[in-house]
């Protein structure tokens, strides 16, 4: 079945884009928040829940911008996840925009997931 690209803006009022890129980049950032523990291998992102584990390959990265990773799963698709950091023209507040794909009866389910990993985020990095 295809999967829809969803995007989700979230607003992190009066973050550091240094503490945001370490978040986001960084084995260490995404065990904060993103997942109990994460390894690296290279370009080969392991993250761990529990007792379930999956594995991500970095497929771009652009210093204190974005990094998008592909799930082992969807290698030779187009699917991807992908966080990226905005800056917002009005307030001068950063915001974190999520870009990931789910199957249609999977997209709530998938927003959901996100807003509840970035509020672990902004709890865990106080942003």
């Amino acid at each position: 079945m295809k999967k829809t690209k969803i995007n989700i803006e979230y607003q992190l009022n009066s973050a550091s884009l240094n503490v945001l890129w370490n978040s986001i980049s960084t084995a260490l950032g995404l065990a904060e928040w993103f997942a109990e523990t994460v390894t690296v291998k290279g370009t080969e992102y392991t993250f761990s829940w529990d007792e379930h584990e999956q594995t991500a390959l970095l497929i771009h990265s652009k210093l204190n911008n974005y990094v998008r990773f592909q799930w082992e799963e969807d290698k030779d698709t187009e699917y991807y996840f992908e966080l990226k950091i905005i800056a917002l023209e009005i307030t001068g507040d950063l915001a974190l925009v999520v870009t990931d794909f789910a199957e249609p009866k999977e997209q709530e389910d998938l927003i959901l997931l996100w807003n509840k990993q970035i509020e672990v985020l902004r709890r865990k990095s106080g942003i």
